[in-house]
């Protein structure tokens, strides 16, 4: 059971986390020379770590969109019944990303520990320039970087690029081929595969957490755990407000159901998402209590929640955009108007499609900061605490699914 307990990964976080920052504050600070070989030795396993990130973003955006919009099935069923779904989560993910952008722009800003001079970002990476904030150049801007050809997109990290080409191919393919085609198999396949791939890097994280705990603990006088600390108390108040109030005011409004009747139905599958942090996994259970506690008909149910599974995901596009602002304070980026307009675009995109499963959010994440301009490394930072919050996420992200098929049937009971 020791050994066990010691075999996981957020415990191994954790512990890289803690040993860094004590190894840094037993260290006296005359004996540490960021400019020495074995300093920049121990930075090798960031750099190591944040080049594998770079090494599938692109594919993992690519087919992590061509799963989540071929898997409706079919353009009939796309323009039915798969319309309405999509823009009842969409409505809702925007509620979720303007909750989460509003309370951060709105709050004082994050103090700044790391200089801007000392960070390298890829010339790839932010995707509008800040001096050219104007409406009319920032759509210039979009549409000029979206139409390239899609290779060379991948080849150059151009994601906004990726996003549209991989949306267009999604919808070209549900209206060419049909619902069983070997494609759709494949492409399933290679998700499930690269995917694999991504978790398995992701085992790489504690020593690349350690390197960059170490090396932000040396710079920012050990501020960084409490501003972590206070960061995740914000995403966890921002996600209860979502799924305490906002989704169940939606299902109050358009279905007339109370909140007390709502989360009696829903707390089993609320409560098996939180202990599993797989909205897939809850899946079987979600749509049994659908169809069984709150009348929703099986057609609907079969349609909208596996689709919700992988595409509806108003936590993780909550939490991406928090997490966004938080780390480009953190470290002195500028992002300007245009930066905030890509924040919320890439964070609406990449809840598209996020594996159903534990830290799934990881993947999205990779788009966000890179269309920000936000470097990679980051995201070491936020494995210390992101899986306590994803367990709190993903539960909200299965009440919504499930708030989406009650509201769903009801507008095709009305049609």
């Amino acid at each position: 059971m020791r050994f066990t307990f010691f075999k996981s990964l957020p415990v191994q976080l954790l512990l890289a986390a803690i040993s860094a920052w004590l190894l840094a504050q037993l260290i006296p600070a005359d004996y540490i020379n960021t400019d020495s070989a074995s300093f920049s030795l121990l930075m090798l396993a960031k750099t190591t770590y944040i080049g594998l990130l770079k090494m599938v973003v692109g594919i993992v955006v690519m087919l992590s969109l061509l799963q989540g919009i071929t898997s409706i099935g079919s353009t009939v069923k796309f323009k039915q019944l798969g319309c309405k779904t999509i823009a009842f989560y969409s409505f809702t993910s925007i509620i979720a990303i303007s909750l989460g952008l509003g309370a951060s722009l709105t709050l004082p800003a994050w103090p700044q520990l790391v200089d801007p001079a000392t960070v390298t970002l890829s010339e790839h990476t932010q995707l509008i320039d800040n001096s050219s904030a104007s409406s009319d150049a920032i759509i210039g801007k979009l549409i000029s970087m979206a139409l390239q050809n899609p290779i060379a997109a991948l080849s150059n990290t151009n994601l906004l690029a990726i996003v549209v080409f991989s949306i267009l191919l999604g919808i070209a393919l549900l209206a060419s081929l049909p619902a069983k085609h070997a494609v759709f198999d494949v492409i399933s396949g290679l998700n499930k595969a690269v995917n694999t791939l991504v978790s398995g890097i992701i085992q790489f994280a504690p020593y690349a957490v350690f390197a960059i705990v170490f090396e932000f603990s040396v710079t920012s006088n050990g501020e960084l755990f409490g501003q972590l600390a206070r960061f995740a108390g914000l995403v966890f108040l921002l996600t209860f407000i979502h799924g305490a109030i906002v989704l169940p005011s939606i299902a109050k409004a358009t279905t007339g159901i109370g909140f007390k009747s709502l989360f009696k139905a829903l707390s089993a599958p609320m409560v098996m998402a939180f202990t599993t942090s797989s909205s897939s996994a809850t899946l079987p259970l979600s749509m049994q209590t659908a169809e069984q506690e709150l009348g929703v008909s099986q057609s609907t149910s079969s349609m909208v929640l596996p689709l919700g599974a992988i595409m509806n995901m108003d936590g993780t596009a909550l939490f991406e955009g928090v997490a966004a602002i938080f780390l480009a304070q953190l470290y002195g980026i500028d992002l300007g108007t245009s930066g905030y307009i890509m924040i919320f675009i890439m964070a609406m995109v990449s809840s598209i499609g996020a594996p159903g499963m534990p830290s799934g959010s990881m993947s999205g994440m990779q788009l966000v900061l890179l269309a920000a301009g936000i470097p990679l490394e980051a995201i070491a930072i936020l494995l210390i605490i992101e899986r306590p919050l994803d367990t709190f996420r993903t539960a909200v992200n299965v009440e919504g699914d499930i708030i989406a098929a009650l509201v769903v049937d009801k507008w095709q009971a009305k049609a």
